[in-house]
Formats: structure tokens, C-alpha cells, sequence
């Protein structure tokens, strides 16, 4: 499997989604790097227009295919409806429906081969005016609206062996998430659950952010200056919190 991380970053007012990952991938005695995380864009004239970031964890041929039929139904809408621009809050629930409607039917014939499947995907987009949207889709094929309650998505292994503890042990609220450098945060929970679960891999810089712009919407990977930076900010923190932890347990709550 894997860990996953989709989390809403407010900025200036507005919404924004960081989608990180680790690359590891674990199948029996084998493990390799893979991507895991991707934009899906759509090229006009010298331009990609950006529309959305999709992530999985599971069979690997499945997300495979869930990462197809959101990349065909998406650039479909774009060109046919949306006059080859990021779509809107409204038009990206419709385009989720769209993808619900071909995996719903694609996974029932899939249980009733007998299949036990292994399936998870998070959607995410934001519009023009700073409206994100984060879609959990599950096994069954059906999409969890996420970008409301809880503002935050993540899949994997990882969840169970410490992701989503760490998220709300350190204070991630969507409404606060302007106070936070979300990069550093992603880095520091994928590297701390690297270490204690062998199906996670540390964070190796798979992260793409997307956000409005004055001048449109921007979706981009992180910088190799980035990725040092948050390595090194997550080395240094682990590192301070053991220290707190070591002078509460000498001098106690109440000196320190």
C-alpha cells in the first residue's frame, strides 16, 4: 500500500490542496519506487490548463484505471463544456458524478468474479475563485465529498499506522491551515510513519500543489530547493519534540 496525504491549505483567504505521497511500493518480499501522485492537465495551444491532482493507493492495476477514467471524463468536459478551462466548484461535482457512474458498474462486475478489490483514490481540484474540492473515492466506486468535513483525505497503510494520528496530534484544522507550512507537515508525517511501517517509503518529493492565482489557477510539483528544505525542517523537528518530550519527563509540565 501506501500513504497518501491530500490536505485544504488556506492562503490569502483562499483554498488551496497539497497532494503528497510516498513512492514505495511493497508486494510480498518486493519493493520499488513508483509515482503515485498526478496532475491532470489539459494542453491548449503552448499552455496546460491544470484541472485537477489524483492520487491512489491499492491494486496497482486498478488505480491505473481510475486514474485513466478521471484524466478522459476531465479533458472530455473540458473541451466539450467548460470551454478548455479549470472547472468550476459546481461543474467538478458533476465530472465526480461522471467518474462514479463508470467505476460504480466497472467494480460490481469485478465482485461478482469474485475479486476481493483493493481500491482508494483521491480527486482534488480548485477553482478560479479559490473554491478546493477533494473527492475520497472508495472500493465500491463511490466518491466521499471530503473538502468540507474533514478538509483532508489520506489512504494507505500509512493511515492506520500513524498518519492520521500525527495529523491531529500537531493541530491540522483547515480553518488554521494558513498558520501551518503544510509542505513541511506533509514531509514530517510521511517520514516519521516511514520508520515504523515497512509498506511506507519516506517522502522523496512527490507533491503537487494547486491554488488560484491572480492570473488563474497553478498546479505544480515542489522545487528540489523544496524538497531539501522540508526534509531537513522534518529532520530537525522530530529531533526538537524528543527533546521537549526529555526535559517534560525531567523538570515536569509545571517548571518548564
Amino acid at each position: 500500500m501506501t500513504l497518501l496525504i491530500v490536505l485544504k491549505w488556506i492562503s490569502k483567504g483562499k483554498e488551496g490542496v497539497v497532494m503528497s505521497s510516498d513512492s514505495k511500493v511493497t508486494i510480498g518480499p518486493i519493493s520499488y519506487e513508483t509515482r503515485k501522485v498526478y496532475p491532470i492537465l489539459l494542453r491548449v495551444d503552448e499552455k496546460n490548463v491544470p484541472l485537477a491532482i489524483v492520487g491512489g493507493a491499492g491494486d496497482a492495476s486498478l488505480i491505473k484505471q481510475g486514474y485513466r477514467i478521471c484524466e478522459s471524463v476531465l479533458r472530455n468536459l473540458a473541451v466539450k463544456e467548460w470551454n478548455k478551462m479549470t472547472p468550476s466548484f459546481e461543474q467538478f461535482e458533476e465530472a465526480v458524478k461522471q467518474i462514479e457512474s463508470i467505476l460504480i458498474p466497472r467494480f460490481r462486475e469485478l465482485r461478482e468474479q469474485g475479486l476481493d478489490l483493493s481500491f482508494s483514490m483521491v480527486l482534488a481540484s480548485v477553482d478560479h475563485t479559490g473554491k478546493a474540492s477533494i473527492y475520497l473515492f472508495d472500493e465500491r466506486g463511490l466518491a466521499q465529498p471530503m473538502h468540507d468535513n474533514s478538509g483532508f483525505a489520506i489512504i494507505g497503510t500509512g493511515f492506520f499506522t500513524g498518519g492520521n494520528m500525527l495529523l491531529r496530534l500537531l493541530g491540522y484544522e483547515p480553518e488554521e491551515s494558513y498558520m501551518l507550512d503544510i509542505g513541511a507537515l506533509s514531509t514530517f508525517i510521511i517520514d516519521v510513519v516511514s520508520e515504523i511501517d515497512p509498506a511506507v517509503g519516506s517522502f522523496v518529493g512527490e507533491s503537487y500543489y494547486m491554488r488560484a492565482g491572480e492570473e488563474g489557477v497553478l498546479l505544480g510539483p515542489l522545487t528540489e530547493e523544496a524538497i531539501k528544505e522540508y526534509k531537513e525542517k522534518a529532520k530537525q523537528r522530530k529531533e526538537i519534540i524528543r527533546r521537549i518530550w526529555r526535559i517534560l519527563d525531567t523538570a515536569g509540565e509545571q517548571k518548564s
